[in-house]
Parts: C-alpha cells; structure tokens; sequence
C-alpha cells in the first residue's frame, strides 16, 4: 500500500498486524478518488474506521485541510500514527480511540463539519444507513457533503438516506463503493452511475 498521488504521493503505508482489518486496495482508492476528487481545494475529512488511516491520508496528500481519524481498534491507531508520521502529516490530522457512535456524538459536541466522510466499517456490519443519518442528525456536515461508503458488493444500499442522495455506485469484485451527497435543501436531479468492473 501506498499514497496513490498528491502531496506524499508514492509514500509507502503500514498495514495493521492480522487479519482484522482490510485495507482499501490501491486500484481501489484510485477509483474512488477519481470519482469525489481527484483533487480538493481544502476541506475537513472524517475517516469512521480509519484502519490504516489510507483513505484519510490520500485525502490530505490530494489537498484536504486536515482530517479526523478515528478507529476502535489499539493495532490500528498505532498504524494510523505511524501513517501519519511517515507521510508528514501529523499536524494535519487529529486521531482518536473510539467506536464511531462515540466518537460521531463527541465530535457534535465540538460542533466539528465535515466536507467529506468515508465510511468503511467490518464488512459483517451493514449499518452504513444509520451511520449517515447520526451524522445528519449531529450536524456534523457542511452543504454538499461526500460520504464515501465502502461495503461488501453482495449487500445492497438504498439511492436515498436522509438527505443523502446517491451520486456513483461501482463495484470491484466483492467490494463495492457508493458515493452519497448530502443535500439537505435541495435535491439532486441526476441519476446515479452504477459502474461494473468484474476485474476485481
């Protein structure tokens, strides 16, 4: 695993120790920022289940503020520190231990908004919808949002959560990608793209 392009571009990443974690692959995340960036001007990024905090760091390296890192699991926060250091991003970013209700509700408390979230919990776990409607409900994002949400492609998320409306779909072997913008006055015109790629 490596920062795919941007800032620390080629920068080589840590995985977390076992099996418990599955990292984005590269090709993946080239996909996935190919469809929300591929470049951003700013912003606040918030990474869920940071894992390997690969997502979030490839944001900062493609020109995000800062971001929030956030995994339940000791392993992980240490990879993410780690990540961190090698990529020269440390004082860009801010990482906490937590479980990502805890941590969504703590973060509404500091009344933190985000541009972009991406949501990449244990495939065995199907709440992505709820995830995005707490975060809706805690007003953690500012107008026009991303939320990235990466799950097992057998499962099957509705076009419409909330205020979230779905933008792209694509599939990669057995993961799937769906990217949601959150537009809570408006709504969006455009159907969604559902891509296929049976490389995986």
């Amino acid at each position: 695993m490596r920062v795919v392009a941007g800032e620390a571009k080629g920068r080589p990443l840590k995985a977390v120790p076992g099996t418990g974690t599955r990292p984005t692959t590269d090709k993946v995340k080239e996909a996935l920022f190919s469809m929300i960036g591929p470049f951003f001007e700013g912003g606040t990024a918030l990474d869920l289940f940071a894992g390997t905090g690969g997502l979030a760091i490839e944001a900062i390296s493609r020109g995000m503020d800062r971001a929030i890192l956030v995994d339940a699991d000791a392993k992980s926060i240490e990879v993410v520190r780690a990540n961190l250091k090698a990529t020269g991003f440390e004082s860009r970013a801010e990482v906490y231990r937590n479980d990502a209700q805890r941590a969504l509700k703590a973060l509404s408390k500091r009344e933190t908004k985000f541009d972009l979230v991406f949501l990449d919990p244990p495939y065995r776990m199907k709440n992505g919808a709820e995830l995005m409607l707490t975060i809706e409900e805690y007003g953690l994002l500012e107008p026009e949002a991303t939320v990235v949400l990466e799950y097992d492609s057998s499962y099957e998320y509705p076009e419409t959560t909330g205020a979230f409306e779905l933008q792209r779909k694509a599939v990669y072997g057995d993961i799937a990608v769906s990217i949601y913008r959150w537009r809570p006055e408006t709504g969006a015109d455009s159907q969604p793209d559902e891509e296929e790629d049976s490389n995986g």
